[in-house]
């Protein structure tokens, strides 16, 4: 079982309306850590926090550095309190005993899947799955993630013909694959329709930069999904600048592929990422001044 590109998943991209409530369950009931967080002006220019062109923060939180891991990218857009759900993201499963534990010390809503695995929700609604094991110290408890798709062997064809992913299982309800064996699992899950509301999100994954131009020309090429924006050098002041791709699948998934080189040095851990996270909410006064004019912060 392997791929003929070389690729590695990285992160699903969730938009979140109420950052403290958010950032207390990835802290203190899934138990991930805080890596990277970063505030914008303006929107950004491949999308990353949506169709959306005012301030934002981007914070990646997971249970390790991003070279190892799958994390999630929470995307905050100030002045929006909340996004109209979907039915196009169906999970992300996770191992950890000690999650479980910790949800129910703290009263936490689970909702009993049997085999001791539980269902939980963060508090914008966006579901995962907590299985009762754990792993060694270093590994990614993170197992898979897993979409939406409205027919199994199209979605085949595309992410494992075109995209080059490896197949490990399928059939008519549902497909697994992979790029490298170490690393998360996409899901693939029938569904009749596909709702994407304004909560979409992003997967991405990482490839050596020289496959970029390959990646977009065979999707140009099959007439499967679509380029959303064309590949293009982002640039982060401070820091690498990356190489990017943006397509979709054919459900208008979206999907990031950016260059694995640049990247590697772009999402290393940030030691004072904790302390940069704590002070934008501080000093984050949109829900306090939605507040006192007696109204919530607008959905989109």
């Amino acid at each position: 079982m392997t791929s003929l590109v070389k690729g590695r998943a990285l992160h699903w991209v969730f938009k979140i309306g109420n950052r403290s409530k958010t950032m207390d369950f990835y802290r203190n009931i899934l138990g991930m850590k805080i890596l990277r967080h970063e505030e914008f002006k303006e929107g950004c220019e491949a999308a990353c926090n949506g169709p959306y062109d005012g301030q934002w923060s981007k914070t990646m939180v997971g249970y390790g550095p991003e070279d190892s891991h799958f994390v999630v990218e929470l995307t905050y857009n100030y002045g929006i309190g909340s996004y109209k759900l979907g039915n196009d993201f169906q999970g992300i499963t996770i191992k950890s005993s000690k999650a479980i534990k910790q949800a129910q010390e703290a009263s936490y809503p689970l909702k009993d899947l049997g085999n001791g695995s539980f269902q939980i929700q963060a508090p914008d609604g966006y579901p995962f799955v907590i299985r009762p094991e754990d792993v060694a110290d270093g590994q990614d408890p993170v197992e898979k993630v897993s979409l939406s798709s409205t027919s199994i062997p199209r979605s085949l064809e595309f992410w494992k013909d075109v995209l080059n992913m490896a197949e490990i299982s399928s059939d008519q309800s549902k497909a697994l694959l992979q790029f490298d064996d170490n690393q998360a699992q996409l899901e693939l899950i029938a569904q009749d329709n596909i709702d994407r509301g304004s909560a979409y999100g992003r997967i991405a994954f990482a490839v050596p930069a020289d496959s970029l131009p390959g990646i977009q020309k065979k999707v140009e090429s099959i007439g499967l999904g679509e380029i959303l924006k064309p590949l293009v050098e982002l640039d982060t002041p401070g820091k690498a600048s990356v190489h990017v791709v943006i397509l979709s699948d054919p459900d208008q998934t979206e999907i990031c592929f950016v260059g694995d080189e640049a990247f590697r040095e772009l999402s290393q851990v940030d030691p004072e990422a904790d302390n940069l996270l704590n002070k934008a909410m501080e000093e984050d006064k949109s829900g306090e001044y939605f507040e006192k004019k007696g109204r919530t912060k607008p959905s989109a």
